[in-house]
């Protein structure tokens, strides 16, 4: 990934820029898209959300870059950001502790057979769960970064 893609904060200093996503072949019986960016590699035991947006309208099948700054109103309509691991809902780019070698950021979009029933205040695990529990395929495509 770009220096676009890191974070902003936790002594990042990136654009915090979510890149553009394009995808196409959803299964019959899609109802609705979730995009979610995990790092597997953060030093948590659990992982780290980046970003989770869900309910995205079935014909929806790009995301322009930056859909995940809520300030820039490019998210689609109906779309719900989850708050992610840094504490607020959209995109949270890359910020891997310096020294810890590369990370994988996984990129999965899921085609779902419904539109999630989520609580406002939805952790990142329940929409994890949410969103497997629903999810008809998957695709996800992987993207490294490091910080010395």
């Amino acid at each position: 990934m770009a220096d676009t893609q890191e974070f902003q904060g936790f002594g990042c200093n990136g654009g915090n820029l979510s890149p553009q996503l394009s995808w196409t072949g959803a299964p019959e019986g899609t109802e609705a898209f979730a995009i979610q960016v995990y790092d597997p590699d953060a030093p948590t035991g659990s992982g780290w959300w980046h970003w989770q947006l869900v309910n995205i309208p079935k014909d929806v099948t790009t995301l322009a870059a930056g859909a995940g700054d809520l300030s820039k109103d490019l998210t689609p309509s109906g779309s719900i950001n989850i708050k992610n691991d840094y504490g607020v809902p959209g995109f949270g780019g890359a910020c891997p502790p310096k020294g810890h070698g590369v990370h994988r950021y996984q990129f999965t979009v899921h085609a779902l057979s419904q539109k999630l029933e989520l609580p406002e205040d939805a952790s990142g695990a329940l929409t994890g769960y949410m969103v497997r529990a629903h999810s008809l395929a998957s695709s996800t495509i992987e993207a490294l970064y490091k910080r010395d």
